[in-house]
């Protein structure tokens, strides 16, 4: 039904579709290509121009990991539309196919001076945090000269952005620890997503810090989660999750930490 939806007269009916789809993975062939088309709707508009069934499309093919659409996402950050932009950029770092790194890179163009607030707007002129944090996931090590700038740029998040992915692409705890000292930005959401970052790149010696963060517990406990897959797969061949002997003390450390906040 909901891949029927997507080709319905009704405009909300079909966006709720593409969400649908994502949300519960619905990964079959027919839905994949549903969305893949849905890529290039022009029906449903915003009276700002955008796209939301576009955007909903492109999340969701994140989310459904068929390669068969990065294509797609990749012609998606030529939109007009910012977040569908940011969607595309989004899903491409899922999907995990570096063919769209040069599109990536082409969106950091013109460094920190050309990525500033939209007036009248909420966001950049371009998804700079969405960007960088797909090419860190996709280890663009060719992107680290474009991303570094970033680390000094007016807004916060940004800069974070930059943090995380720097971290990703060359291992220097310099970047993990600016991550650590942002854990002291009084902004409560600044903070909740810096502890995604940090559990998103698994740094290690960030486990106490987010542990003693000033945010909810399940942030923390997110967070401690992705040290905590770091460590199982890096030590995979070492470990027996039925015998608690064969975890390493980092895996134990963070386990401990994990137990207490809950």
């Amino acid at each position: 039904m909901a891949i029927a939806n997507l080709h319905h007269e009704d405009l909300s009916l079909r966006y709720y579709a593409a969400w649908w789809l994502g949300k519960f993975r619905v990964n079959e062939p027919a839905a994949v290509e549903a969305l893949i088309a849905a890529l290039e709707d022009e029906a449903d508009r915003t009276e700002l121009g955008g796209y939301p069934l576009r955007r909903n499309a492109a999340r969701a093919l994140g989310k459904l990991g068929d390669r068969r659409a990065v294509p797609g996402l990749i012609h998606c950050l030529e939109c007009s539309d910012f977040y569908v932009r940011e969607a595309a950029a989004q899903s491409l770092g899922m999907l995990g196919d570096l063919s769209c790194v040069p599109a990536l890179m082409k969106l950091l163009d013109g460094g920190v001076a050309a990525a500033m607030r939209v007036p009248g707007r909420p966001h950049l002129e371009q998804p700079s945090e969405a960007v960088m944090e797909a090419l860190g996931t996709l280890q663009a090590t060719q992107a680290t000269a474009l991303i570094q700038p970033f680390l000094e740029h007016p807004v916060a998040r940004v800069q974070y952005a930059a943090a995380r992915a720097m971290y990703q692409l060359t291992k220097e705890p310099v970047y993990g620890e600016r991550l650590v000292q942002a854990l002291q930005e009084s902004d409560l959401q600044l903070r909740r997503v810096i502890l995604s970052d940090l559990g998103a790149i698994g740094y290690l010696p960030a486990a106490e810090a987010i542990a003693s963060a000033a945010t909810e517990n399940s942030f923390k406990l997110i967070a401690l989660k992705g040290l905590l897959e770091q460590v199982q797969t890096g030590n995979a061949s070492s470990v027996d999750p039925e015998d608690p002997r064969s975890l390493s003390r980092d895996a134990i450390r963070v386990m401990t930490l994990m137990d207490a906040l809950l």
